[in-house]
């Protein structure tokens, strides 16, 4: 394992160009990193996901997602040495993802962890490699105050933020003809940090944009009773309804918004939406509700294409699951990271991650003195359930669909 190094500064001011392409994973055909240390034939990644528990749905399609970007890593030329991901189940606990990281670090000689689903599970994850002083990636979170306020030196998360997501919304919104566009909007806030950070977020943003914020209300995780919420939301008028509820919460909330007489015609329900549980749980009343994964089906250029054919291949013709997209755009930064790096050891690829201009499946971005995209560079794709499908509509590529408004 590496040393933590406190004292080094995140970034420097040189940027490794030419990593942009879409052939197979990355695109860098023909590089061929770590000529200079052939003493490991094996990269070695340790990750606990939550492959049971409450955000098992989203956690299985992003693992999907990670083992897809490392064969095709492993099948690739960029690389020279194997790259073998192992992988536990966190089991949706944070104190449980700690004993099955020590445990593979412990029996294995770990080159790199990777995170788990959500922001406690992330920082989970994130603390342990901080302490350990190995590279940590990890997506599915947005969360932002604990990335700038820690002191963060092993810690990269390739996934749009916070400020990223709300700005998504207001571009979501745009799509819809001024004269039909919603101006009363209702936040769910759950009773966390990341629910606080967003509702704030969705407030100032939206409220900039000239909507009305007509009500703001708290609930906890967990909640199974939604009545009074809904209430409220009906009573302040609200055409829009925002909030990212875990996938179990949503799911309740959109089994009583339909078993009511109200239906916003608007909602975005960042993280509920995402996992194809969404979709076998509420069948038909789920649809044209909208969710901000960072991508979708209908992202074009760096990889997606070679993404949605070998996944085809591989699952009878199927498209896959948004988080599935996610966990692979991990594996290609991963890849790129590596390509660019002089060695396998922990500093070489720290480096590699502060220097280096990604491009994958999400986007083109590289890492700000937080280990975040820097901003502005993401689009936070966004996407919408048609009829047991998940269809990009924002950004509007070539390929995206339109926005369905308003929920039928």
């Amino acid at each position: 394992m590496g040393t933590p190094d406190s004292g080094r500064g995140r970034r420097s001011f040189l940027k490794i160009a030419g990593t942009a392409g879409a052939t197979g994973l990355s695109g860098l055909s023909g590089c061929i990193a770590f000529s200079g240390n052939e003493s490991s034939d094996t990269i070695t990644i340790a990750a606990a996901v939550p492959e049971t528990g409450r955000l098992a749905p989203v956690g299985k399609e992003m693992l999907a997602g990670y083992e897809l970007g490392v064969e095709a890593l492993n099948e690739g030329d960029t690389v020279d040495q194997e790259v073998e991901l192992l992988v536990r189940d966190d089991e949706s606990d944070p104190t449980t993802l700690r004993q099955q990281l020590q445990q593979l670090t412990s029996n294995n000689d770990v080159d790199m962890i990777w995170g788990s689903f959500s922001s406690p599970l992330v920082m989970s994850g994130s603390a342990y490699a901080e302490n350990n002083g190995l590279p940590f990636l990890a997506v599915a979170t947005c969360y932002q105050e604990p990335l700038v306020s820690g002191d963060k030196e092993w810690t990269y998360t390739p996934f749009p933020k916070t400020r990223d997501v709300t700005r998504a919304t207001t571009g979501m919104l745009e799509l819809v003809p001024e004269s039909d566009r919603p101006q009363t909007v209702g936040i769910w806030e759950e009773n966390s940090g990341w629910g606080a950070e967003m509702a704030e977020a969705w407030d100032t943003k939206l409220s900039d944009a000239g909507y009305d914020i007509a009500m703001r209300e708290t609930y906890n995780p967990g909640n199974e009773d939604f009545s009074t919420l809904i209430s409220q939301t009906e009573s302040a008028g609200v055409e829009a309804l925002v909030g990212c509820p875990q996938p179990p919460d949503g799911i309740t909330a959109m089994n009583q918004l339909n078993n009511s007489d109200y239906m916003p015609d608007f909602i975005e329900f960042v993280r509920a939406a995402d996992p194809q549980a969404w979709w076998s749980a509420l069948g038909e009343q789920g649809n044209y509700v909208t969710m901000c994964p960072g991508w979708a089906p209908g992202m074009t250029g760096n990889g997606n294409e070679a993404l949605l054919d070998t996944y085809a291949d591989r699952n009878d013709g199927e498209t896959p699951r948004v988080m599935v997209g996610v966990g692979y755009n991990l594996a290609q930064t991963v890849e790129q990271a590596l390509a660019a790096a002089e060695s396998a050891d922990p500093e070489s690829v720290r480096t590699a991650l502060d220097e280096t201009e990604f491009s994958t499946v999400i986007g083109e971005f590289s890492f700000d003195e937080h280990g975040m995209p820097t901003e502005g560079q993401l689009s936070a794709a966004s996407a919408q359930w048609w009829d047991g499908e998940q269809r990009l509509v924002y950004p509007q590529t070539e390929q995206a669909d339109e926005l369905r408004f308003p929920i039928e």
